[in-house]
């Protein structure tokens, strides 16, 4: 089988609801067959959060079919370990919103190229896809 990948909640998103915003790169590497693609128990909690607080009221459908429809897209669930909830508690980064950190600490651990475009994520830790286009002006502190 290929490679692994790890898509961002966001990714997610546009995935199921065919958004453009996808670009093309994206919707290859998520399509083919020979990758798995793994989404995070924790873009449920964001997505079902998100949901129930009024900011994501299309995901109605996703939110009571949650399993079914990860199935019938072939993507493949990645569960939140102790390991991650650990490491991401405790990144070296100022980030501090929990959905992304506990998407952070599983790619990084278990060396997973993510697919996202939140700049956030441009920590250094972990292979960003597609990747930023100017990292030079990230690393200036």
């Amino acid at each position: 089988m290929g490679m692994s990948y790890l898509l961002d909640t966001h990714i997610l998103l546009w995935w199921l609801f065919d958004d453009p915003k996808l670009n093309a790169d994206c919707r290859d590497i998520i399509r083919n067959p020979e990758h798995r693609i793994l989404v995070s128990s924790a873009s449920a909690w964001e997505i079902a959060t998100k949901y129930r607080i009024g900011k994501l009221p299309e995901a109605k459908e996703l939110v009571e079919n949650y399993p079914q429809i990860l199935h019938k897209a072939r993507l493949i669930e990645l569960a939140i370990t102790a390991t991650h909830a650990l490491r991401a508690g405790n990144l070296p980064i100022a980030h501090r919103d929990p959905f992304d950190r506990m998407l952070m600490a599983p790619a990084e651990l278990e060396q997973l190229p993510i697919i996202t475009y939140d700049n956030a994520f441009q920590t250094g830790l972990i292979q960003l896809i597609p990747e930023p286009e100017s990292e030079s002006e990230s690393e200036d502190e």
